[in-house]
Formats: structure tokens, sequence, C-alpha cells
């Protein structure tokens, strides 16, 4: 079925991927030089765990089994929705893309010594503190440590 209207919102899916000791996979981005999780943007004919299965496959070379929504994120002045999700490594090999050059496996307590995007890292605190219920916050303003981009330079949210 095609929608009549254009959308509105571009959507993204973004993975907070653990190992068994706690570290959180993050991904230097090859155009900034920031660390971001994977994921990106989902494609208007994919349910978002699709899309953040293909963009981790993509970036990372990791197939993922997609696990509870972490958070939905409004990005009004942007008219992006983010939403993140915990994820776990199920096949695929480790391995550098042309959107993200280098990955690290990082203890939590760690993550302050990678330049990573502060939008990311709020998302990632957010999983970490293990709710039961999923996060919904506006994530309006730009913070003043991250890069000024476009969303597609930066790959989306």
């Amino acid at each position: 079925m095609t929608s009549k209207h254009p959308p509105t919102h571009r959507v993204g899916a973004f993975a907070i991927i653990r190992d068994d000791a706690g570290r959180v996979l993050i991904s230097r981005r090859s155009d900034s030089g920031w660390y971001n999780l994977p994921g990106g943007g989902v494609e208007p004919h994919e349910a978002a765990p699709e899309g953040l299965i293909r963009e981790v496959r993509e970036e990372t070379g990791l197939d993922v089994a997609v696990g509870r929504l972490i958070g939905l994120y409004s990005k009004p002045q942007k008219h992006e929705i983010v939403l993140t999700f915990a994820a776990h490594v199920v096949g695929g090999s480790l391995q550098p893309s042309d959107e993200a050059d280098h990955h690290e496996w990082v203890m939590p307590d760690a993550l302050h010594r990678f330049q990573v995007l502060p939008k990311h890292l709020e998302r990632i605190q957010d999983a970490l503190r293990d709710e039961a219920a999923a996060v919904v916050k506006d994530q309006r303003a730009p913070s003043q440590r991250e890069p000024a981009r476009t969303a597609e330079e930066m790959g989306g949210m």
C-alpha cells in the first residue's frame, strides 16, 4: 500500500549492544570521528526492528536480535523520531565499514574517554538504568559538545 501523504518525520533505530562482560558497543563514524551507537534511518518499507537489523549489519558486520525498547526520543527541530532498542549479537563478525571505521567494546564507566555523541551517551545511560518501561524523551537542544552537522552527515539521528 502506498501512502498518499509524504512522511512528516524521519524514523531512526539504534542499538544498545552489550557483551557478556557488560561492555557497550560504540562505533566511530568515518565522516565525523565521533562515536555513536550502531543504527540509522529506517526505510519507509521497513518495520523499525528490520531497519535496525539492517543498519547494524551494514555498519558493523554483526547480526543482531532485537530486544526491548529502551526509549523513544523526539527531535522535533529535525523532524525525527528515534527508537533505541536493546540488542544482542547472534552472528557475523565485527568489521569496519564505509560509515563506521572503528568499533569499540567499552565498559560504561569508561565511555567518557571516547568522543561519544551526547544524545547517544544519554541513550546509553537510559539503557543502563534498566527500567521496566521505555523512556520517552525530547532531545531538542543541540549539545554544546556535539558537532554542527546535519542529520545526513551524522548518518541519521
